[in-house]
């Protein structure tokens, strides 16, 4: 992919912020000279300023000396206002992405000055490994050519979808949960293997090398995940019997969870 001649900054740098900023570089999509980042952490700063990217500890001193052209809004929601107010001024002429978990659009827009264009996203964790996945909506002053430059942006780092703001929240969770439930299978089943007599160092590299080639099959196939399961499952066999047991408890659990993560969504939204 040809780099995007656009100049690009981040207000907060941390897990996901420093991955998307990172995963832009890494993946060829941003060159680190036009890259910028705001951070109070003297440790991401230093980070960024060893890739090559501009890092500041004052938001003020980003925009007069970088300009960026697009402003990643990367902070905490429940910080957020607070981190916009004082630069609410500078953002006004610039495309602002906001990557706040349960921050609407409309509320977005009540925090910067009228006629600011904004895109709100969802984005998750493995997108620095440019095999992640961002959900993308646009705010009312947004044109059509703003969504598609932050769909390229991300793009470059997995999955870049355009959907409604109401299916945003549930993209986000899928997505952005996701890496946390599959890592706690992980554990769990080194935890099963430990108790059934292997040792956890044997256990947790066999079980991570089979998801990474589990992985691997299933990107490289068209198959459905249950075509895929009907590939390992034996008439009769061990692998049946272990699913007949797994699949309610898992299903279950994984709607629950959910449910329980957009419920907390929608309390940061004040919902």
């Amino acid at each position: 992919m040809a780099s995007i001649d656009e100049t690009v900054g981040f207000i907060g740098a941390g897990a996901m912020g420093g991955a998307i900023a990172r995963g832009l570089v890494a993946s060829g999509t941003l060159e680190a000279k036009n890259l910028s980042i705001c951070d109070l952490s003297e440790g991401v700063r230093s980070s960024f300023s060893d890739l090559g990217a501009a890092s500041f500890d004052d938001a003020s001193k980003m925009f007069e000396t970088s300009a960026p052209s697009v402003v990643f809004l990367a902070v905490k929601p429940q910080v957020l206002s607070a981190a916009v107010e004082p630069i609410a001024a500078f953002l006004a002429p610039r495309l602002v992405v906001s990557i706040a978990a349960g921050v609407k659009l409309a509320t977005l827009e009540s925090l910067l000055p009228a006629g600011t264009r904004v895109v709100r996203c969802m984005p998750n964790l493995p997108m620095q490994e440019r095999s992640g996945a961002v959900a993308i909506t646009a705010g009312s002053k947004a044109s059509a050519d703003d969504v598609a430059l932050v769909q390229r942006l991300l793009s470059g780092m997995g999955v870049a979808r355009v959907m409604r703001e109401d299916q945003l929240d549930v993209a986000g969770v899928v997505s952005g949960c996701a890496p946390a439930f599959f890592a706690l299978f992980v554990d769990c089943l080194t935890r099963a293997g430990v108790e059934a007599g292997l040792s956890a160092a044997d256990c947790r590299e066999m079980v991570t090398s089979t998801m990474r080639g589990t992985a691997a099959q299933l990107l490289a196939s068209s198959d459905h995940p249950r075509a895929y399961m009907e590939r390992v499952t034996s008439p009769g066999g061990t692998t049946i019997k272990a699913l007949r047991a797994l699949e309610p408890l898992m299903l279950e659990g994984t709607l629950e969870a959910v449910d329980a993560a957009l419920a907390r969504t929608r309390e940061l939204a004040g919902e």
